[in-house]
């Protein structure tokens, strides 16, 4: 048969069909269309020769399964002898998959109906979970009490809630290590535990009577009185060691000088020098010749009691009067004739006039030995303190050196580290009245030196001032928690508040006589004296001093029971004064104090460095 490249054989074509028809039939063979194709031609002898496929990239089949080519056959029911085994494998493939989908859709619709439930409560639960993220949640413009309180709560923490959580986890590890390391002194019942609970309390009682526009001190203060007088909450009072609380409350102490130290400006002093005296000593000295008065007529208190009992209760609060007139400053009342600095630099002064003659009465109380030791014991004390506060307050100037990295956090760690040596050492040397003035001494003498331009840290202050805020709260429950309400003599309350009115009446009169020399209208005067009402920090710092003194020693019951009285009265006139007197602070400013505009207030101005 002669035929030309267009001629194909009948034989070949038959036997082509019948091997797709076969395939097609036993479909076990599908994967090998798809792998090569082969295409046929005949040479001029008209013999079939296999040639190669050509190099081409693996055909893909369509997604359109119905755009694969499926030609009918001719007329004689034969293969289109142009379509190639490539088109056979392709209808193979389409065929099968028809029917393999079919096969899952089924089988996923049978499935679907006991499945569903639990996929759609994880995508409930996930959408939930989705709605306390932060980032999902829109805060209105101007939110509600409760959307805000629902914000508060998203995750992640932040806020007052992360504020909270941080400080509960730290609290409990902290917790977890003291138990550790002290056993039954962290658990329910020791000591360690019962100051973690009246801390904790005390925080959070300072912080709600600050909602009711009170000094948080008063919180503080209330907290201890509970935690030792009502029943149940007493075991937490009672078990407190004496002597911790003593330290405790040493290093309060410590602190109270040295920020009173630090701030005896001299600019100040010398700018208002004769005024600022009087108003310093002479309601001081008038408040305790009172007091011991008083105290030996009433309560039968000795006169060294007595002396030592007027100047606890002489001394003004700064922790009152200072924030209250930086407030009335800030608004611009007083400012024009520095009623402010002058009520402000007098409290320091005051302070450390009752704080340096309770010490010296102290040491003379208990002295043992000679009268004729008794009697130079005062005066060196006094002098030894002095001395240790020049000497190290000189060496401060120069330690630390000025190049010195983060040089204010040094400057604190000394100050601290020699304030308390003074005030500890002291006791131990049997020179109690030698240690509230060395450190004292030391904070002002160093003060002196730091005010330079070169070596001034106006930080440090700003860092004994964070740390008060954070001892203040202790030392004001540990104070309250030596006084039982029921174990109180009536007696003592009693003539304890007429002695505190009788007292505090004579000092506000000479509050107001001693500034009459000063260039102060009547009621600046009347001002001046009511801003001098106020009571707390010392007597909360000093008040059980000599208490303290006499459990050491194991000193008498007769001197225990005076010790009580005074802690009581102490406690009994921070209640009074405290509150009242910052309410008449607030209120009577505006209206008793002349007002400048703040436009004409200068960046030099006093009262605005103060």
């Amino acid at each position: 048969m002669e035929g030309t490249s267009d001629s194909q054989d009948p034989l070949v074509i038959q036997d082509l069909a019948e091997a797709a028809q076969a395939h097609d039939n036993s479909g076990s063979e599908v994967s090998d269309c798809n792998k090569s194709t082969e295409t046929l031609s005949l040479n001029p002898a008209g013999s079939p020769v296999e040639t190669p496929p050509p190099l081409q990239p693996e055909p893909k089949v369509p997604n359109n399964m119905s755009s694969v080519k499926n030609e009918p056959s001719t007329a004689s029911g034969a293969l289109d002898p142009n379509e190639s085994q490539e088109d056979v494998g392709s209808t193979v493939i389409e065929e099968n998959m028809q029917g393999w989908e079919g096969n899952s859709e089924k089988k996923l619709s049978d499935s679907d109906i006991g499945r569903t439930s639990h996929p759609k409560k994880l995508v409930s639960s996930s959408k939930c979970c989705q709605g306390l993220m932060r980032k999902n949640y829109d805060l209105p413009e101007n939110p509600t009490r409760t959307e805000l309180l629902r914000y508060a709560f998203t995750c992640p923490p932040h806020g007052r809630v992360g504020d909270l959580l941080i400080w509960i986890i730290t609290g409990l590890a902290a917790w977890g290590c003291l138990i550790s390391i002290t056993g039954d002194q962290a658990l329910p019942g020791g000591n360690f535990f019962s100051l973690i609970v009246l801390y904790i309390m005390a925080i959070l009682g300072g912080e709600a009577v600050q909602l009711l526009g009170l000094p948080s001190l008063l919180g503080s203060l209330l907290i201890g009185i509970f935690f030792r007088s009502i029943p149940g909450l007493n075991v937490i009072g009672s078990n407190i060691d004496f002597q911790w609380s003593a330290t405790l409350r040493g290093v309060a102490l410590v602190i109270i000088l040295i920020r009173a130290g630090l701030g005896l400006d001299p600019v100040a002093l010398k700018k208002l020098s004769f005024t600022v005296i009087r108003l310093a000593f002479a309601p001081c000295i008038v408040e305790t010749l009172a007091t011991a008065v008083a105290a030996w007529l009433l309560l039968g208190l000795p006169w060294s009691w007595g002396f030592m009992l007027g100047f606890i209760l002489a001394a003004v609060s700064p922790a009152v009067v200072v924030p209250s007139l930086l407030k009335l400053s800030e608004e611009g009342y007083g400012v024009e004739k520095g009623i402010p600095t002058l009520v402000i630099a007098a409290a320091s002064i005051d302070d450390v006039l009752a704080i340096s003659g309770f010490s010296v009465l102290l040491g003379l109380t208990f002295a043992e030995g000679s009268p004729t030791w008794t009697i130079l014991k005062g005066p060196i004390e006094i002098f030894v303190g002095i001395m240790y506060g020049v000497i190290f307050g000189v060496l401060c100037w120069y330690l630390p050196y000025r190049e010195k990295k983060n040089r204010p956090m040094y400057k604190l760690i000394i100050l601290l580290v020699l304030g308390c040596l003074a005030l500890f050492g002291s006791q131990k040397a049997a020179l109690e009245s030698a240690g509230a003035i060395g450190v004292l001494t030391v904070a002002f003498v160093a003060g002196l030196g730091w005010r330079k331009p070169e070596t001034e840290d106006p930080e440090v202050e700003d860092y004994y001032k964070s740390i008060w805020g954070y001892v203040m709260p202790l030392m004001f429950s540990l104070i309250g928690s030596e006084i039982d309400v029921v174990a109180i003599n009536p007696d003592t309350i009693g003539w304890g508040l007429l002695m505190l009115l009788i007292c505090l009446t004579l000092r506000v009169i000479t509050s107001f006589i001693v500034v009459m020399g000063g260039d102060f209208n009547i009621w600046e005067r009347l001002f001046i004296a009511i801003a001098w009402l106020p009571k707390a920090t010392v007597q909360a710092a000093i008040g059980s001093k000599a208490l303290d003194h006499v459990r050491l020693t194991n000193g008498s019951k007769e001197d225990i029971t005076r010790g009580e009285q005074v802690v009581t009265i102490a406690v009994m006139v921070i209640l009074v004064t405290a509150p009242i007197g910052a309410a008449a602070i607030k209120l009577t400013g505006p209206k008793l104090l002349a007002k400048i505009p703040s436009v004409q207030r200068s960046p030099d101005d006093p009262e605005t460095t103060v």
